[in-house]
């Protein structure tokens, strides 16, 4: 079975090109599901309409795909609950200077 951290430590390697920050501490990942059969990435965008979209899920299953071994990876995307920025990590807030006062 694939372990939960490193497929958390795939996510970490995948940056949106327009903020220097990665997924993960973006907040963007909603649910990581294992079962023998396969890996479910449950995720969201900032914005329905990033230009990135295909492009960063490729990277997404890619990413995870490298440490699942032979079991299939899918990602599915969704937009409810939207996402805002009390789902970004502490590191994510102090990289983008986006501190409780800021924001």
């Amino acid at each position: 079975m694939t372990d939960r951290q490193a497929i958390i430590d795939a996510l970490k390697t995948v940056y949106d090109p327009e903020i220097p920050v990665n997924i993960w501490d973006l907040g963007l990942v909603y649910d990581i599901s294992i079962k023998d059969d396969g890996v479910v990435i449950t995720m969201t965008f900032t914005s329905p309409t990033c230009p990135m979209m295909e492009e960063l899920l490729e990277m997404v299953r890619n990413a995870v795909q490298a440490v699942a071994g032979d079991v299939p990876v899918r990602v599915d995307l969704v937009w409810d609950p939207p996402w805002n920025l009390s789902r970004m990590s502490e590191t994510a807030r102090l990289e983008l200077d986006l501190t409780e006062q800021g924001w």
